[in-house]
């Protein structure tokens, strides 16, 4: 058995074997890798892009069989080439890195995600859907065709007591609010043991804030510069941390004294600049 306590730094090169569509910016492209397979839910792998870049992507599909996947938003130069690329192609992979979330045994859960931040947070719902918790998703985007798998999160938590609430800036599906908005008003209508969140970072900075105000345990993930993704050349720091060797996921503990969540983050020169 591989471990992915004890990732290589050489990357592993893989085949595209399937490339879905999600939304008009978004795509999942899955390739069979046994260490992604074992990876937890949240961590990432570093994708290396022949003749164009290596950047790091949190894994969207996780399964025991080594079929796994990367969802990507057309955003920069690394990305639209991901999206270019087809079945038969090949990147590199290296990881997985990082801590991811901590599954715990809660019984009522809220899971917080806005735009593509469904991909990190959609392998811990599956975990969390084999548990039977009591699961309460919200998920937001800009409108209804950016919205990510709202199929499947419904498929892979059947067996759980689930409530999924959907939210959009332009009212075209859901709610028209921000999914923070929707999310808060979620505490205030049951209490929960426990809370997730990915996406922008207003907006999970918004949810942490309400889950201290309620004393209810909360876990993000952070997203910053990543240019070597094993703690070597500092580009992610966030206050003390390096999110790729002490994150992406951060504790409630942890967020409470980072000054820099969603204030201030690195951009590739090292200065800092607003979130």
């Amino acid at each position: 058995m591989i471990s992915d306590s004890k990732p290589s730094h050489k990357p592993r090169i893989v085949e595209i074997e399937e490339k879905r569509i999600e939304t008009p910016t978004i795509a999942t492209l899955m390739f069979t890798d046994e260490r992604c397979s074992r990876a937890q839910p949240g961590k990432f792998v570093m994708i290396w892009i022949p003749s164009v870049d290596e950047i790091p992507m949190g894994l969207s599909y996780v399964t025991e069989k080594g079929y796994c996947g990367i969802t990507v938003r057309q955003v920069g130069e690394a990305t639209k080439a991901l999206h270019r690329m087809n079945v038969g192609d090949r990147v590199g992979v290296r990881g997985p890195y990082g801590n991811g979330f901590k599954v715990a045994e809660r019984e009522k859960v809220l899971i917080v995600a806005g735009g593509s931040g469904i991909a990190c947070v959609a392998p811990l719902i599956e975990e969390l859907g084999k548990r039977a918790n009591e699961l309460t998703i919200v998920i937001g985007a800009r409108t209804s065709s950016e919205l990510l798998f709202i199929e499947r999160i419904k498929k892979t938590t059947a067996k759980a007591k689930t409530r999924l609430l959907a939210s959009t800036d332009d009212g075209s599906y859901g709610s028209k609010s921000l999914a923070s908005d929707l999310a808060i008003t979620a505490m205030e209508n049951s209490k929960f043991d426990l809370a997730y969140t990915c996406g922008p970072e207003l907006m999970m900075k918004k949810v942490a804030e309400e889950c201290f105000r309620r004393d209810i345990p909360v876990q993000a993930s952070l997203e910053r510069m990543m240019k070597c993704g094993i703690g070597i050349c500092g580009s992610c720091v966030i206050g003390e941390y390096r999110v790729c060797k002490d994150g992406p996921v951060f504790d409630g503990g942890v967020l409470r004294n980072l000054l820099e969540f969603g204030t201030v983050r690195r951009d590739a020169s090292g200065m800092k600049v607003k979130v």
